[in-house]
């Protein structure tokens, strides 16, 4: 318990370092066109403590989720005093202020970049293509009726089970070539021989890089699966695993995580296409439904499934589930919709596109947009988000994804 507990922890601070940062994006690209950035707080609520250093107050806030940046004259509505008139940002060119905007997405990248660099030349990058088993064993046990998921979850043998493989000779290592007959070249394609046959069975196998004829007496027990309770043959093995992870030196270790990052980019991208109709599933969840693993997740999901990956040992996961949250963070506030920074990316180019068409037609240009004629679309926007991220809190309370 103590372990979920660091693991939370450790997650929800490493997403509160995440977004802090994203707000220090824009600030840093502000200050560097010569923007005056008024305040640099970390967290929200009541102030714990804060400083002046030049024309900046940094802090930090009780809340510790996010923080914020205030940057004199984001939009034409803000106001500003005399002396920051020059200096709002709205005034900037539109270029400058799609870098300080796109900052913030742009760190998220960053540190989902450095994140998997350090696990490819530590622990290893996952393998997110399934590989099946090589028909290798790494041990033999017994072969024993379950009819029930907890008794086909447990893998202990009693007193007196049969152990057809071992009894055949069959050792860890071995490789098996046919069943019956029948060639093998994967795990899978060697359980269903087996489970398709019964009696004295002939393996044929590689050990030691010689071959070997072993018989198996293989008998018939009732095994439950998700289909139901089905007599299948048995012989009591287990494959070796393959590997999880490719663990690289410092320099290919550069390659493939720019590989490996494309790759997550374009999951991300798919994610987001089929959010809203993962949603109704996030509902049902709430209601008692099972949980599918592939609906969203909030903070606080995310936060406890990092509890678990630390419980049970599994770094990996965990520092594969930061970056892949730093990506989601950093493509989703790019959509551009309001009052995400993509939005007021959008709005900005708007405006270029319309000021150029209008010079080519001799007009003058026209001036900032009004955002009080966003301010219901916005407003919508805000309300949907409220309720999706409800949901999805709720869901992660009561109805949590877990690992298996």
């Amino acid at each position: 318990m103590l372990a979920y507990i660091i693991g939370v922890v450790l997650f929800a601070l490493g997403i509160c370092i995440s977004v802090a940062l994203h707000e220090a994006g824009h600030m840093v690209t502000a200050k560097a066109f010569g923007m005056k950035v008024r305040r640099y707080f970390v967290g929200f609520g009541p102030t714990v403590f804060s400083w002046r250093r030049g024309e900046t107050e940094y802090g930090l806030k009780w809340i510790p989720l996010g923080g914020f940046c205030d940057i004199a004259g984001m939009t034409a509505l803000d106001e500003v005093t005399p002396d920051e008139a020059p200096r709002a940002m709205w005034r900037f060119k539109t270029w400058k202020r799609t870098v300080v905007m796109s900052a913030g997405s742009i760190t998220h990248f960053i540190l989902g970049f450095v994140v998997l660099y350090l696990m490819a030349v530590t622990m290893g990058l996952p393998i997110l293509t399934p590989v099946d088993s090589s028909p290798v064993l790494a041990a033999t046990s017994c072969a024993r009726a379950a009819t029930t998921e907890e008794q086909a979850q447990d893998t202990s043998c009693p007193p007196g089970s049969p152990r057809p493989a071992q009894e055949a000779g069959l050792r860890a290592g071995d490789k098996v070539l046919a069943v019956g007959g029948k060639a093998v070249a994967s795990w899978t394609e060697m359980l269903a021989a087996v489970q398709a046959t019964s009696g004295p069975t002939e393996f044929d196998v590689v050990r030691n890089g010689q071959n070997l004829a072993l018989v198996v007496d293989v008998p018939k027990v009732k095994r439950w699966s998700s289909t139901g309770v089905r007599e299948v043959g048995m012989i009591g093995a287990s494959p070796v695993q393959p590997a999880v992870t490719t663990q690289y030196g410092p320099v290919a270790a550069i390659g493939a995580t720019f590989s490996f990052t494309g790759t997550m980019f374009s999951e991300t991208a798919q994610r987001l296409v089929e959010f809203p109709e993962r949603i109704p599933a996030v509902v049902t969840a709430i209601f008692g439904g099972e949980r599918d693993k592939n609906t969203p997740v909030s903070v606080v999901g995310a936060s406890r499934i990092g509890g678990e990956a630390v419980e049970r040992g599994v770094w990996v996961l965990f520092f594969f589930l930061l970056a892949s949250l730093n990506f989601f963070i950093g493509v989703f506030n790019l959509l551009p919709l309001l009052p995400l920074d993509g939005g007021h990316i959008a709005v900005v180019w708007y405006e270029r596109v319309r000021d150029w068409i209008r010079a080519r037609r001799g007009k003058v240009a026209g001036g900032p947009v009004d955002y009080t004629k966003l301010s219901g679309i916005t407003m919508v926007l805000v309300l949907i988000g409220g309720a999706v991220t409800l949901l999805t809190v709720t869901a992660d309370i009561v109805n949590p994804i877990r690992l298996q």
